[in-house]
């Protein structure tokens, strides 16, 4: 399982297992590549799967962090794996932020002609919410979410000198829980997740854990992102002439189906297959029908 070089000279871990048609694999915000190989793994004698660790997560946390914004980050180092790699007619598989970077490769690079097919995993082609596009990241309440994004990411700036959370101090660590508590309570109706704050709050030790990222730097990189992520790919990704299949949590509140299937329609040869009891996770959701669609896309089957 080796590591790349990239641009920088740094070096990015990427997972890679089985034989035969290459499929690149791109992992959502806070994924590890290991994560996929419950659904993957099975069809290893088919396929050689190939997926990088993002920078910051799994054995490329140590990366050091780029001037440039994430998705930009993401498709650059993308574009020098396929390079390298000499990949070309491959099958991709993007999921949130993993198909964010790959419509942004489509935008500004040249991924759409490697491509044997696609798999769109619940990500809307616009984060931001306007007049123009409702079906952005949280739909109507995107700017209550970005308030949110606006004041973790101030906590952060005056901090920018603090690597890791349990180099603050006792009272800033405890300010930096109770606004990322707030920040999961507004994505999520879980009801474990207040407990686990909760505990947090009275075992410091824990409070690493309850961030999806341990460094202090690359959370500020990521939440940045979304916080002035300007893109529309939607003329990008109608453009697309290879087969593609859209997977869609109904229950999405991140991205809401009403958007994912305006642009799952504007895209001339595609498929889109729902998940009715999802939401943006439908891998955890509905894991076994997730399982089994996977493998029809990546067959070249009618799925279900």
């Amino acid at each position: 399982m080796p590591y790349y070089t990239m641009q920088d000279n740094e070096k990015l871990y990427v997972r890679e297992f089985g034989q035969g048609q290459p499929v690149l694999v791109l992992s959502g915000l806070g994924m590890q590549s290991w994560q996929w190989l419950p659904f993957l793994y099975a069809l290893k004698n088919q396929f050689h799967f190939i997926i990088p660790d993002w920078r910051g997560f799994g054995r490329s946390s140590q990366c050091a962090i780029p001037q440039l914004d994430a998705i930009s980050s993401h498709w650059q180092d993308l574009s020098t794996l396929i390079d390298k790699m000499q990949l070309k007619d491959f099958q991709l598989i993007g999921y949130s932020m993993g198909a964010t970077t790959a419509m942004h490769g489509m935008q500004y690079g040249n991924l759409s002609e490697h491509l044997r097919s696609y798999l769109h995993i619940d990500q809307t082609p616009k984060i931001t919410v306007d007049d123009s596009w409702q079906y952005g990241l949280f739909g109507q309440e995107h700017q209550q979410f970005k308030l949110l994004l606006k004041k973790i990411s101030t906590f952060l700036n005056q901090h920018s000198t603090t690597v890791f959370i349990e180099d603050l101090s006792e009272k800033s660590r405890n300010k930096l829980v109770k606004i990322w508590a707030e920040f999961i309570a507004f994505q999520s109706s879980n009801k474990i997740s207040p407990f686990l704050f909760k505990l947090a709050e009275k075992q410091p030790k824990l409070q690493k854990y309850v961030l999806p990222i341990h460094r202090l730097d690359y959370l500020k990189w990521y939440i940045d992102n979304y916080l002035y992520h300007k893109e529309d790919y939607r003329q990008t990704i109608s453009q697309l002439n290879c087969p593609t299949t859209f997977f869609s949590g109904e229950k999405s509140t991140l991205y809401p189906i009403q958007g994912q299937k305006i642009i799952a329609k504007s895209v001339a040869n595609s498929h889109q297959v729902i998940f009715k009891k999802s939401g943006h996770t439908p891998l955890i959701n509905e894991p076994i029908k997730f399982t089994r669609a996977l493998h029809l896309f990546l067959t070249n089957r009618s799925s279900p």
